[in-house]
């Protein structure tokens, strides 16, 4: 039987999928672009959120309770690519990434849920 810290020490070692993904409205295609360093759990957190009314984006969040669940999907858009033998940055990786994927979808006002940086 392994030991506590070999358990942790294995689940640090573990590659999760990390990149971007977005939540979107099916009935009127609006989206909600985000990063994760783990795109595995990402969507189960935010689910959480807005099952509880607690989501952080409020117009997400009204959509949510107006529409109901089966109005949303959840969709990866880019996934990096992890070597094995090259430290990175993973969490600065998907955050360049996310920045990459707002300028080119534009999820704001009409065609989405973001919100624009100042």
């Amino acid at each position: 039987m392994q030991s506590k810290k070999d358990l942790k020490d294995a689940y640090k070692q573990m590659k999760f999928p990390a990149g971007v993904f977005q939540i979107r409205n099916t009935s009127n295609g609006k989206i909600y672009v985000d990063s994760s360093v783990n795109l595995n759990s990402i969507w189960n957190r935010h689910k959480t959120q807005l099952k509880f009314g607690g989501h952080p984006n409020e117009e997400l969040q009204k959509d949510w309770n107006l529409l109901g669940e089966d109005c949303f999907v959840y969709e990866i858009v880019s996934e990096i690519n992890q070597e094995d033998d090259q430290p990175v940055d993973l969490a600065k990786e998907v955050k360049q990434l996310e920045k990459l994927f707002l300028d080119e979808l534009q999820p704001y006002d009409e065609k989405g849920y973001n919100h624009r940086k100042k």
